[in-house]
């Protein structure tokens, strides 16, 4: 007699023998609401321009932004990311380009809150890297350094003249010491005190941000290893975490999400803050580069890798797939 619990009692294989009865046991479920669209808005441009190394996704002119933020609405996509591509001439040593209250990230701001008002959750990237000249998140010291404290002071402008352009989440990504605290109180100095941070808490020096690069028309020099985290290490992030939230973050983020799920899991296992994690470029560029060739489904691979995030803790997942990925789980449901 078998133990209960035990074969040929215990046959799990009764709950995937139809799609109705996988869809109905399933435990981790996609929905539009979860995603949120990176998006890049070049100056200077009047058409789009296809980034080469991420096929399907463009660096956008003012018009195709606001058409890309209202199809994303329409699709029931959450948020939308904003990146802001200067022409190269305003790029300096301090970045001056995005503290400008008519630089291209806070006029894409206003253009995206005119068009879609409240209906989408505009985020903007809080960064000095793709308006350095040296292509560094931060001011440099004499020696050629990122000079952390003298960076602070750039976002804490930066954040100033993002929520002033309507912004209602920033983030700030440049993974300074204290980045968040600094910004928290810039905002509140100006009454915007409704203007939510989502923290890049673990953002590790990754191989896969490459295609990211060309899509921001990096000028960097060297590398960020000296500020964004190791990828070896796991409870650096949980120090960091709980600095981000001591600080007052809003959201916390996890960046890349596919290589660092055991991130994503053990954060969202700690807070009680909703928890982002960001599907970068080198992850998508994978993806549709094998389906190219024929070597993977791309669908199949998409909704898996997507579906993977969000089983580790994700609330909130960033990726350039997300307003596809919406029509389709909404077509799904109909």
């Amino acid at each position: 007699m078998n133990s209960y619990g035990s074969f040929p009692g215990a046959r799990p294989r009764r709950l995937r023998t139809t799609p109705a009865m996988r869809r109905m046991v399933a435990e981790t479920r996609l929905h539009p609401a979860d995603l949120i669209l990176p998006a890049f808005v070049r100056e200077g441009i009047t058409e789009p321009v296809p980034i080469q190394a991420m096929p399907g996704v463009v660096q956008h002119t003012r018009d195709t932004l606001r058409k890309a933020a209202a199809e994303a609405v329409e699709a029931g996509v959450s948020g939308i990311m904003l990146f802001g591509v200067p022409e190269d001439e305003k790029k300096d040593a301090a970045g001056t380009a995005g503290t400008d209250p008519d630089g291209i990230l806070q006029v894409a701001i206003r253009d995206v809150r005119a068009e879609v008002g409240d209906e989408l959750v505009i985020m903007s990237d809080l960064c000095l890297d793709e308006y350095t000249d040296h292509g560094h998140c931060g001011v440099l010291d004499a020696d050629g350094r990122v000079d952390n404290d003298a960076t602070l002071e750039r976002y804490a402008e930066m954040a100033q003249v993002q929520a002033d352009a309507g912004v209602h989440v920033v983030g700030p990504s440049g993974m300074m010491d204290g980045q968040v605290g600094v910004v928290r109180d810039a905002l509140d100095t100006i009454g915007k005190e409704d203007v939510s941070i989502l923290a890049y808490t673990a953002k590790y020096s990754s191989a896969f941000y490459g295609p990211f690069r060309e899509a921001v028309g990096s000028s960097l020099r060297g590398d960020r290893k000296t500020y964004q985290q190791d990828p070896a290490n796991l409870r650096e992030s949980l120090r960091e975490l709980a600095l981000d939230l001591e600080e007052g973050a809003d959201m916390v983020m996890v960046k890349p999400a596919g290589p660092y799920l055991d991130v994503v899991a053990k954060v969202a296992e700690s807070v009680d803050v909703p928890v982002a994690a960001y599907q970068i470029s080198g992850e998508y560029s994978m993806v549709e580069a094998a389906a190219e060739k024929g070597w993977i489904d791309r669908d199949r691979a998409i909704f898996e890798t997507l579906t993977g995030i969000r089983r580790a803790g994700a609330q909130m997942i960033l990726t350039y797939w997300a307003t596809e990925v919406a029509q389709k789980l909404s077509a799904a449901r109909v």
